[in-house]
């Protein structure tokens, strides 16, 4: 029950943020109401870290910047490579289904007496 409570201060907090960034705009500059919206974000961060949904959802964030970390990412000359072929391999594809698509249309028209 408390964690629904502190889940629903949360929600007002973003809502009270955001009305309160559109309240505040005729007499208030537009930094300082940005500054007042992303505080009332981070204080409901804040908030809904404190509840069991906040940690599960804070320890899944860790637990995929750790996965991340471990990724072996291609160096910049084998993207280079892998994007190289698949455009070559999409170009052959695209000639071979122009060249089908070609004969079956001479083929139809020889079929029903169209074309000169």
């Amino acid at each position: 029950m408390l964690d629904k409570i502190k889940l629903i201060i949360a929600a007002g907090l973003i809502a009270g943020g955001i009305v309160g960034f559109y309240y505040f705009e005729p007499e208030t500059a537009f930094l300082y109401r940005l500054l007042g919206m992303l505080a009332a974000f981070i204080v409901s961060l804040v908030v809904v870290k404190q509840t069991i949904i906040g940690t599960a959802g804070w320890d899944f964030g860790r637990s995929a910047y750790v996965e991340i970390r471990k990724v072996v990412w291609p160096t910049r000359q084998e993207t280079f490579q892998t994007t190289l072929i698949i455009f070559v391999m999409v170009l052959i594809i695209g000639l071979m289904l122009w060249l089908f698509d070609r004969v079956l249309l001479i083929g139809v028209q020889a079929l029903t007496g169209q074309g000169g």
